[in-house]
C-alpha cells in the first residue's frame, strides 16, 4: 500500500513539473559551468588572428580548425622552452605544498582530536578564526615576514605561509572525530607508541579525507598566481599562471602559447580528479563512521 501511494505521488503532475524544472535548471547550471572550458578547447584549435577576430565562440567550424598551437607549444622553440619550464616549477610546488600540508594538517587536527588538554577548544577556535580573515589583510604582514626570512624569490616562500591551512585542519579533525577512540585505547594497551597509532592505525582509516584535501589543495597550489607573483621575482621560477600571465603585454600577445598553454595546464589537476573521484565522496561523508 506504501509503494502504491508513493508511485501515485511520483505520477503526480506536480512532481513531474519540478522533475522538469529541476532537471532544467542543474542542466543549465552544468552549461553555464562547463561553457568557458569548450569555448577555450576550441579557441586553443584556432589560429591566434582568428581568435583575436572572433574571441571566444562555441562553434565547430572545421575549416578554421588547426593543431598549429599545439604544434608550436610542443615544437622546442623559445616559447615553449619557457612554458615548459613554468609547468616544471608549478608542479614541484604543488606536489610539495600537498604534501606537506596534509601531513601539518593532519597531526595538528589528531592533536586537537585524539588528546584532552587545557585550551583544547579555545586552539581549534583560533584555528576556525583564521577562516574569517580575507587573505588580502594577510598578505601585507606575510609578505614583511618572508623579507625577514629572506625568502623571497624562493619556493620556500610561495610554500611556507600555507602549510597550516585552517579549513583541511577542519577537515581532518571533523573527520577523525568520527573515529572510535577505543582504537587509540587498544593500541596503548598492547604497547604501541603514539608515532605508530598516528601513522600505522588512524592514518590510514583517514585515506579517503587525504585524498579529498589533497584534491582541494593541488587544485588551490595549482591555481594559485597573487601570492606567487608577489614572492617569486625571477622569470626562471615563475608557475604556469604567472608566467601565462606574462603572455599578455602591450607589444603583443601570443596566443599560441597562451590558449594551447591553458588548456594543456588543465591536465594535471584533471587527470587527479578522475583517479580519485571515488575518495572524494567517501571523503565528504564526515563523521559517517560510528564507534
Amino acid at each position: 500500500m506504501g509503494s502504491a501511494k508513493t508511485k501515485n505521488l511520483s505520477n503526480s503532475p506536480k512532481h513531474i513539473i519540478l522533475s522538469v524544472l529541476g532537471t532544467g535548471f542543474f542542466v543549465i547550471l552544468c552549461g553555464i559551468i562547463a561553457f568557458p572550458v569548450v569555448a577555450g578547447l576550441l579557441a586553443s584549435f584556432r589560429p591566434g588572428t582568428e581568435l583575436i577576430r572572433r574571441g571566444l565562440a562555441i562553434d565547430f567550424n572545421v575549416n578554421t580548425m588547426t593543431l598549429s598551437n599545439y604544434k608550436y607549444l610542443f615544437g622546442g622553440n623559445a616559447d615553449s622552452q619557457k612554458y615548459f619550464m613554468w609547468y616544471r616549477n608549478s608542479l614541484l610546488i604543488t606536489l610539495v605544498t600537498v604534501v606537506l600540508t596534509l601531513a601539518v594538517c593532519y597531526f595538528v587536527a589528531y592533536g586537537l582530536t585524539m588528546y584532552e588538554f587545557k585550551l583544547k577548544n579555545f586552539l581549534f577556535t583560533l584555528v576556525i578564526a583564521t577562516m574569517m580573515v580575507p587573505f588580502e589583510i594577510l598578505m601585507l604582514p606575510m609578505y614583511k615576514e618572508i623579507i625577514a626570512l629572506h625568502l623571497i624569490d624562493t619556493y620556500v616562500g610561495v610554500i611556507i605561509t600555507g602549510l597550516c591551512n585552517a579549513s583541511t585542519v577542519f577537515f581532518f579533525r571533523q573527520y577523525l572525530s568520527g573515529l572510535p577512540k577505543e582504537l587509540l585505547s587498544a593500541a596503548r594497551i598492547d604497547g604501541a607508541n603514539e608515532y605508530y597509532i598516528s601513522v600505522k592505525i588512524i592514518l590510514p582509516l583517514a585515506k579517503p579525507a587525504f585524498a579529498s584535501m589533497g584534491i582541494l589543495c593541488a587544485m588551490g597550489s595549482w591555481n594559485a598566481i597573487l601570492w606567487p607573483l608577489l614572492v617569486l621575482k625571477g622569470a626562471e621560477k615563475f608557475t604556469l599562471p604567472i608566467g601565462l600571465n606574462t603572455l599578455l603585454t602591450p607589444y603583443g600577445n601570443n596566443y599560441d602559447v597562451l590558449i594551447a598553454g591553458s588548456m594543456f595546464g588543465i591536465l594535471p589537476i584533471f587527470v587527479i580528479f578522475l583517479i580519485f573521484q571515488k575518495y572524494i565522496i567517501d571523503g565528504m561523508t564526515v563523521g559517517a563512521v560510528k564507534g
